[in-house]
């Protein structure tokens, strides 16, 4: 039962960190600017020739992803880090932050 436990996490460290859609900056999760990740989530996500659709919506799905895989084992001040990168995507990408 453990080897299943172990095959996950690391079925979601390997899609982070090799997606197929995105190639991302090395560590860009780790950031303590929510700007930056933004930045380089949208960079990455325009720059895909191999996303399935639009680059907002990769760059959010992916930014999704880690806060729900990594989440439990972040500090909190990453996760407010990363969900405020969610405010500042939708700003990159000039769609209306949630309120």
């Amino acid at each position: 039962m453990s080897s299943t436990k172990k095959t996950s996490k690391k079925w979601s460290g390997e899609v982070t960190e090799h997606s197929d859609a995105l190639d991302l900056k090395e560590h860009i999760f780790e950031s303590k600017d929510p700007k930056k990740i933004a930045r380089s989530l949208k960079k990455s996500a325009e720059d895909s020739d191999r996303r399935k659709s639009s680059p907002y919506r990769s760059a959010m799905s992916m930014l999704t992803f880690y806060i729900n895989r990594a989440g439990k084992n972040l500090p909190d001040s990453q996760k407010k880090v990363l969900e405020d990168a969610k405010d500042e995507l939708r700003k990159v990408f000039d769609r209306e932050p949630k309120k």
